[in-house]
Parts: C-alpha cells; sequence; structure tokens
C-alpha cells in the first residue's frame, strides 16, 4: 500500500484538473505564538467587578442583550490585545504559500484576531466573524466598521458616554454588537460564509486542519464535505481532537502530531519543487 505522506498528497492534488484546490482551516492555536490567550481556556475567563464569567456564558447573545456594555468593554479589552499581537510564522507561511498557488489557495478561519489580513492573506473566509466589524443586534442588514475613535480598552476600563451613542444603532436606535459568531448561534452565509466555505471544501483536493480542534459545527462539515468527494484531510494538531474521531477509519487522511511552524515550511518547500 502506498505510504501517504504531504509530499504525496500535495504532487497528486497540483497535477488534477479539477477539485484541486489547496485549502487551510486555522483556530487559535495558529495565533499561540504571538500571544494571543485561547477563547474558551481557563484564559478566557473575565473579571468584571467581583464577578467571573466564563465564555460559555458572557460569549452568547442571551447575555449580550442583558449586558451590551460589559459586552462591548470586553470587546474593546481583546481588540487591544489583537492590535499589540503581531503576526507569527504561521501567518507569513501561508501567506507565502497563497502567493505561491494564486486562485488554488484558500484559507478558512475560526479566528477573529485579523492576524491573517494584516500578514497579506487575500484568499480568506472568516467563518466566526471579526474583531473589526459590527451590526445591529435588532436585524438591521449593515454590516459597518466599529467606528476608530472607540479606543481599545484596558481591562478594568469602562466605555465613554460619547462612545456609547456611536454604539447604537443609525436605523432602529437599537444596540450594535460585534460581528462575531457567539455560543447560542448559528452559522449563516451573510456573517459567516457558511455557503461559500463549503463551497470551497467542495473544490478542495486538500484540506490542512491547523491548531483548531474541531469543536464547532462548521469546521466539521468542511472536513466532511472534503472527504466525501474523495479527498485529503490532514489533520496538524498537537493532540488528538473532534477531527481525529472524524477521520479515524477513512483512508484519505493523514495525522501529524505537531506545531503547525514546523509542518508549513515542508508544505510550501514541496509546493515550490511542483511548481
Amino acid at each position: 500500500m502506498k505510504e501517504i505522506t504531504i509530499k504525496s498528497i500535495l504532487k497528486e492534488v497540483l497535477q488534477k484538473e479539477y477539485r484541486n484546490k489547496i485549502t487551510f482551516l486555522t483556530g487559535a492555536g495558529i495565533s499561540a505564538a504571538s500571544g494571543i490567550p485561547t477563547y474558551r481556556g481557563s484564559d478566557g475567563i473575565w473579571v468584571k467587578g467581583t464577578k467571573f464569567h466564563k465564555p460559555e456564558e458572557f460569549g452568547t447573545f442571551e447575555y449580550f442583550l442583558k449586558n451590551p456594555e460589559d459586552v462591548w468593554q470586553f470587546t474593546m479589552f481583546r481588540k487591544k490585545m489583537f492590535l499589540e499581537a503581531k503576526p507569527n510564522v504561521n501567518h507569513e507561511l501561508l501567506v507565502s504559500i497563497e502567493k505561491q498557488l494564486g486562485d488554488q489557495f484558500h484559507l478558512i478561519t475560526q479566528n477573529i484576531d485579523n492576524l491573517h489580513r494584516r500578514a497579506g492573506s487575500e484568499r480568506i473566509f472568516e467563518i466566526h466573524g471579526n474583531n473589526r466589524e459590527m451590526k445591529c443586534s435588532n436585524g438591521c442588514k449593515e454590516i459597518i466598521p466599529i467606528p476608530d475613535s472607540i479606543s481599545p480598552k484596558e481591562i478594568d476600563e469602562d466605555l465613554l458616554k460619547e462612545e456609547i451613542e456611536q454604539l447604537k444603532c443609525k436605523t432602529c436606535g437599537s444596540w450594535m454588537r460585534p460581528n462575531l459568531l457567539w455560543f447560542d448561534e448559528y452559522y449563516d452565509e451573510k456573517t459567516h460564509k457558511k455557503h461559500s466555505a463549503l463551497k470551497v471544501a467542495k473544490n478542495t483536493g486538500v484540506l490542512f486542519i491547523l491548531g483548531t480542534s474541531g469543536a464547532t459545527n462548521l469546521p466539521m462539515e468542511i472536513a466532511r464535505t472534503v472527504l466525501k468527494y474523495g479527498n485529503y484531510v490532514v489533520d496538524v494538531n498537537l493532540e488528538n481532537n473532534h477531527f481525529t474521531e472524524l477521520l479515524e477509519n477513512k483512508k484519505n487522511k493523514l495525522i501529524i502530531r505537531g506545531k503547525s511552524e514546523d509542518i508549513l515550511p515542508e508544505i510550501l518547500e514541496t509546493i515550490n519543487e511542483c511548481k
């Protein structure tokens, strides 16, 4: 039986005329080297006054409707953290791979930190939204940038009165909300590019999963779609995860336990050789 390796997969996919996209699915592990803590982990717990909030509690639309100012304060605290972070070698290697592949490359990310874009990635789907934009919590359709005049916050720094006014919908007067996917919400096309991401998956020859455990349903659906059409999934993570279970009895899979920054150079080198 032929051994499946990164090199053998890429050589096969790059020779294909159809379903030959090379797609990368990234999560929080990609940004860890930039110093950004994970949202779900213990370092995602937020202290407000004397209250300790777990992400699953305050990262919901239900919580936002009751405590919009608190959620916006935390959002602007996270934005400050993102702005102070810098793209790392993972982001830069993905940009180099995109330059080599052109339209054959796609990047699907669960990260909202904007580091992929700041590094220079262009063919990107932000399926959990982003920290740059906001939309009306009452359903008015426009998605707009968060005003630059609202300053990023320290963890204990409150919003100013004039900043709160800028966070109200100009159409209906309701609170605007961050353009993010919360724990009690569903993926859609407008905000989360669900259908676009699945269309990319359908045309993907190999999906590289980098630094994400598959704890939400769209990433799992993306991987299932790639497998459904007989193509490859490569799981690059430090430990076993939800994708491990999905791939367990599949032939077109490669499981690598290690860091993305150790694997991406091999991917880039192989693409350069084949190109």
